[in-house]
């Protein structure tokens, strides 16, 4: 069975994340729906960035609390500024947003993106993380053509577009604000209809992402006859 799915959000105060289910609100929990359709549909993912052959090794870390103490044996927030050109006191969520990390697994690439810099320059993660975990700096790549070329893939696959359940990484939202594309990518999930909302991690399959766009696209209902 395809899973696809996010995280729930809290406007970025990092505080608590609630989920309504039947009239119910809770936390700490996650809510499981299973569908059922003879209408077409697609699972797929998006992101916008390349990796460099910069690379950072997790040499110390906190796995229950996802934080990175070291890279590299180096301070991590000294390490990570360093990769990117800037000093550990410029981090900022924008910063992460713009400069994410990637880890290659099955011969692919999928983003892990740093939450926020601690006191001490650990580095909290919004996935898992782990001990001699090799990460590489990534590059970005035009957000608004990237999704459209995605979305296109999709309709081809599907012979056309009826709407798209998403689930779109709130880091997402803060590089296209800083980069002032947020009206264009917009605009792009505005003509695929896609609903859905922003989230603190994506689920695609068995992975938990970061900064990425994962959907379920369904195809138009004539095309199910």
């Amino acid at each position: 069975i395809p899973l696809i799915g996010g995280s729930a959000g809290d406007d970025l105060k990092f505080e608590t994340t609630r989920l309504i289910s039947n009239g119910k609100v809770a936390s700490d929990c996650a809510i499981v729906v299973l569908i059922t359709t003879e209408i077409p549909f697609h699972v797929f993912k998006t992101d916008n960035f390349v990796p460099t052959d910069e690379k950072l090794v997790v040499t110390a870390s906190d796995p229950d609390h996802r934080t990175v103490r070291e890279f590299n044996a180096t301070n991590a927030a000294e390490e990570y500024a360093a990769s990117v050109g800037v000093i550990p006191q410029m981090l900022t969520p924008l910063s992460f947003a713009s400069h994410p990390v990637v880890v290659k697994v099955g011969g692919e690439f999928y983003c892990r993106s740093i939450q926020k810099m601690h006191a001490d320059g650990s580095l909290s993660f919004f996935c898992a993380i782990d001990d001699g975990v090799v990460l590489s700096i990534a590059q970005p790549k035009n957000m608004v053509e990237s999704t459209r070329a995605a979305f296109r893939d999709v309709e081809e696959r599907l012979g056309g577009i009826d709407m798209i359940l998403g689930f779109d990484c709130v880091l997402r939202r803060l590089d296209a604000l800083n980069r002032q594309v947020f009206r264009e990518i917009s605009e792009v999930y505005k003509v695929n209809n896609v609903i859905g909302f922003g989230t603190y991690g994506e689920q695609y399959r068995s992975m938990h992402l970061n900064q990425t766009f994962t959907g379920i696209a369904f195809g138009e209902r004539q095309a199910a006859v």
